[in-house]
């Protein structure tokens, strides 16, 4: 029982790898955890002026990504698997990043959805030679380096007028 065997980590950890428990639903727990941060960062964004809203993204990218990647290091040891499925903290970093500097429209939220988790299947390099990385910062920063290629894509897409 591969799930159970997380909660030998500490709490937090636990609570932070897991999206607060939405890495143990399932089908496609990734999935499930980009739409849940797509939907918290729409309302977020939305309560915020508009001038803050990219940094606070970005801060909160980063600090996902910074307090991610020891939690998933310790939920990953205390699994004893290399990327546990239930570690979405990834998918967190991966799909915020995403996000940034985007219109709050439903297009583009959905666009930033399907082109993160595109990236983070697919893989493209160098995002399969950072899963390679060692424990939490391979789990974290593949999804960080498909966020990248997400929001690459993204600006190019608004830049071109294809999402408006």
């Amino acid at each position: 029982m591969a799930d159970s065997a997380a909660f030998r980590a500490p709490r937090w950890a636990t609570l932070t790898a897991t999206f607060f428990g939405i890495g143990h639903m399932r089908p496609g727990p990734g999935t499930w955890a980009s739409a849940a941060t797509m939907l918290l960062w729409a309302a977020l964004a939305h309560a915020l002026a508009y001038p803050l809203r990219t940094p606070i993204l970005i801060a909160l990218a980063v600090v996902v990504t910074l307090v991610g990647i020891p939690a998933a290091t310790r939920v990953a040891r205390a699994s004893a698997k290399k990327d546990p499925s239930f570690v979405v903290i990834d998918e967190v970093a991966g799909q915020l990043i995403s996000l940034v500097a985007v219109p709050l429209e439903w297009k583009t939220f959905l666009a930033g959805l399907i082109l993160f988790r595109v990236f983070d299947i697919l893989k493209p390099p160098p995002v399969r030679q950072l899963e390679r990385l060692p424990e939490g910062t391979g789990i974290v920063l593949d999804d960080v380096a498909a966020g990248i290629y997400a929001l690459i894509v993204m600006q190019l897409l608004l830049h071109w007028g294809r999402l408006k």
